[in-house]
């Protein structure tokens, strides 16, 4: 099970045995989704992934991130410059310190010459980072105010840059929060949590979490504990 996690990647697989390199950009996601295993039986393959932060990987696109929301597209969609360099390397550097230094090398690289510069900007920033200092719980018109723009123009710079509306980002980070108080303190009072986060109320706070993790606290707490006793045991036996 894959959730809401205000994150954008970029994969790729590396199939051995048929010689081929599938990738794919993966827009950040507001609703949960069921991921399945699709590698080919008996083929030896690995996977690498790069992570950014939701509002991170438009300085390193050659495109903006409007209608990325929930949506897998190839790679050289918005990152060609990587996707050039990089799948030349894939089949020589096949460990993942090698992977990772490359990958390390490309984007330090990228960020010495003049694009990244001319795709920063400073109200988004500055709207991210009073977003997570206050956990998602400011309303837009107070997010808007803090950063010295309309609340239009904040939607419009958001829908550039990240692909979705300052609200929606907003209470995803919010949930993500909640998320980790309820699994490091589970036995935590719902409407405390409410009152913290800003809910309106209980019914509120339930009605969001499961909108994002597809089921209630209790049986998603159960489930994470559950898949991580079961990697556990998996490591054990390895």
């Amino acid at each position: 099970m894959v959730i809401p996690d205000t994150c954008v990647d970029i994969i790729y697989r590396i199939d051995y045995t048929e010689n081929t390199i599938v990738s794919g950009f993966c827009g950040m996601n507001d609703t949960s989704f069921w991921a399945r295993d699709e590698l080919a039986l008996g083929h030896l393959m690995s996977t690498f992934a790069i992570r950014f932060y939701g509002w991170g990987a438009y300085g390193f696109s050659e495109d903006g991130m409007k209608n990325t929301l929930n949506g897998f597209f190839d790679v050289q969609s918005r990152f060609r410059w990587l996707d050039l360099a990089f799948k030349t390397w894939l089949w020589e550097v096949d460990t993942l310190s090698g992977r990772a230094g490359l990958t390390e090398h490309l984007f330090c690289k990228y960020i010495s010459g003049r694009s990244f510069q001319l795709r920063e900007n400073d109200v988004l920033r500055g709207a991210i980072t009073n977003m997570l200092l206050h956990k998602g719980t400011l309303d837009i018109a107070r997010l808007a105010g803090d950063s010295f723009v309309s609340s239009r123009q904040l939607e419009r710079i958001f829908g550039e840059y990240i692909g979705m509306t300052p609200k929606k980002l907003s209470n995803l980070v919010r949930y993500q929060f909640l998320w980790n108080d309820v699994l490091r303190d589970g036995d935590r009072n719902i409407s405390d949590m409410a009152y913290k986060y800003g809910y309106t109320d209980q019914a509120h706070l339930m009605k969001e979490f499961r909108r994002y993790h597809a089921m209630d606290i209790r049986r998603a707490r159960a489930y994470a504990f559950g898949n991580v006793e079961n990697i556990q045991d998996m490591g054990g036996l390895c």
